[in-house]
């Protein structure tokens, strides 16, 4: 990977770490709940501005509620966004355009984990389609407004089991042959290739905008409960008990790639222990395959296209 990714986050990192975030804009989709709301938290604690977009309106209101109670001054704001459906992204992102907030930091959090098939509103497998497709699309919408941010990143939240993803070029959608885990491991498998690809592309356009991936190793969150269904869902609920470390702790990866001076475009961050389920943030690899940049070009050219979010950057 070259010597650019060297720089590896200090030994045990935490939220004490984060530099002040006085006058920066952050985004945080599905913030309203589990890492998202943890990192929102934080971001807010530290001075930053911070958007939730969220697609439960009332659950926005009542998470706010939560964090102004523990931060009366915080800047925090909630807005409405459904990754599932291009229209609400459309939306969202002039919203944010025509209020001309320079975002500094759009945090791709938000995350639909193993669900029974069904399909977005403009016909995508839903979790291609809100875990990649939706962020896709908002990042390329708000391209011109993070251009104008401080310290301007994106960081896409992924998970281990990207590992497991390749990307079934031939149906999409799951028509054929859809299992809830496969279409995870594909849709957190695109959120590397596009992590990685818009830091190439970045690079080649000269822009001083950074693009990093953060995953929070196993933690405990509604994630696991919300998505799954049947035995798999008692499965996860037992293994969040035994297993999983906080939402405080894996929030940290995202904190750390949104905040941090020494986080690197490019890089990877998660959890330093053992298969990366738990511990403090460190520089972790993709698997080989999410390096590939013809996939990631071809994943890239299809997300334009299904998306009809077109990005002002170069090829790399």
């Amino acid at each position: 990977m070259g010597s650019m990714q060297t720089t590896e986050p200090p030994v045990r990192w935490t939220a004490e770490h984060i530099p002040s975030q006085d006058g920066r804009t952050a985004i945080v989709t599905g913030a309203n709940s589990g890492l998202g709301l943890v990192t929102t938290y934080e971001l807010a604690r530290h001075g930053a501005h911070v958007i939730l977009a969220v697609r439960n309106e009332a659950k926005g209101e009542a998470a706010l509620a939560q964090l102004r109670a523990r931060l009366p001054d915080a800047g925090l704001e909630v807005r409405h966004l459904d990754l599932a459906d291009l229209d609400s992204v459309r939306a969202f992102a002039a919203g944010v355009v025509a209020d001309q907030v320079a975002v500094g930091v759009l945090i791709n959090n938000a995350g639909v984990m193993m669900p029974p098939r069904s399909l977005t509103k403009q016909g995508f497998e839903s979790q291609f389609g809100a875990n990649h497709l939706g962020h896709f699309a908002l990042t390329g919408l708000l391209l011109d407004t993070l251009r104008a941010g401080r310290d301007p990143r994106v960081v896409t939240v992924s998970s281990t089991l990207h590992k497991r993803g390749h990307i079934n070029f031939d149906d999409l959608t799951g028509e054929h042959d859809y299992s809830p885990v496969a279409f995870y491991a594909q849709s957190k498998f695109a959120n590397v290739l596009f992590g990685l690809e818009l830091d190439r592309r970045l690079r080649a356009a000269g822009m001083p905008m950074k693009s990093l991936l953060a995953h929070p190793g196993y933690s405990a969150t509604n994630l696991q409960s919300t998505g799954p269904t049947g035995p798999m869902k008692l499965a996860m609920k037992v293994t969040n008990r035994l297993v999983a470390q906080s939402a405080e702790m894996g929030a940290l990866n995202q904190l750390y790639a949104a905040t941090d001076p020494r986080a690197e475009s490019g890089q990877y961050i998660g959890p330093k222990g053992r298969s990366e389920t738990k511990g403090y943030p460190s520089l972790v690899q993709p698997v080989e395959a999410a390096k590939n940049h013809d996939t990631a070009s071809r994943v890239w050219r299809i997300s334009e296209e299904l998306t009809g979010v077109q990005f002002d950057l170069p090829v790399a």
